[in-house]
Parts: structure tokens; sequence; C-alpha cells
């Protein structure tokens, strides 16, 4: 069941592959997303020292969190996979000019988890071919629509 899509992503880049991913949250973070208080519409992946590392997502506290924690919304997550996974990615990352880009956060078995996508980057007239391609799909049901 996905709790956030990051619809932005898919218009954005290609998404060549997708890997699911632990995240490491703390308690407070994890009554917030299932309030539905996260955001990843800013977030990016970083390789750092051969971890994965999710920057820029958002997560608004509770007003009941907690008294004796300093909620920080922005902090940096560290994501979890396992190392060949990692090493596999590292080697996309560095060589071929990939990016690496949260496409979703959902529940697995209970727990949050993160899809990350293997990217590359639209140009311009990529993303307007596509915008034709959805519009004509859509004339294309409407006049199927029409004529039954």
């Amino acid at each position: 069941m996905s709790i956030i899509d990051n619809r932005k992503a898919f218009h954005d880049y290609f998404i060549e592959e997708k890997h699911e991913a632990g995240i490491v949250l703390e308690g407070w973070e994890v009554k917030a997303i299932r309030a539905g208080r996260a955001n990843i519409k800013e977030s990016y992946v970083v390789i750092r020292n051969g971890e994965i590392f999710l920057f820029g997502m958002h997560i608004t506290p509770l007003a009941s969190a907690s008294t004796h924690i300093h909620a920080d919304p922005t902090r940096t997550r560290k994501l979890l996979l396992h190392a060949h996974e990692i090493d596999k990615l590292i080697g996309k990352v560095e060589r071929a000019g990939y990016s690496l880009i949260p496409l979703d956060l959902h529940y697995s078995k209970g727990r949050v988890k993160a899809t990350v996508g293997l990217a590359k980057g639209k140009k311009q007239y990529d993303k307007r071919e596509d915008e034709k391609k959805r519009d004509w799909e859509r004339e294309k049901q409407r006049l199927m629509r029409v004529k039954a």
C-alpha cells in the first residue's frame, strides 16, 4: 500500500530500475508518516562511503510527538539495501551517469519502505512528447466512450 508517490520523478526522469529499501526512522517519524505528514517531492538520494542516504525528505512532526525530543523534519535518513545492490547502484551512478531518485514510500509487512529508482534525466522535448502521448490516450478513450 503506497503512502506517498513522487509523480514529479516520472515526469523529469526515465526510470530504468526500481529497488525497495528500508529507511532508518525514529519513532516520531513513523507516527507522522502513518498520519500522512511526509513529503518526498524535493528529496534525492546520495551515496557516501558505500552507504546510501536520503536527503530532503520532509516529515512534519505531530503536535503530540514528544516533549523531550527535538524533531528535525528534514534530517538525513539512511537507506538500507543489501551490499551487492549498493555496489551495483554505485557502479551505475558513477560510470553511466544515472541518478538515484526516491519514487514512493509504502508499507511492506508493517514497515515503512522506500522505492528508489535508477533514473536518467529527460530533456524538454522528451517531456513534451510524453505529454502529447498522454493527451492522445485521453482523447482516444473519450472518442471510444462517445461511440459506445
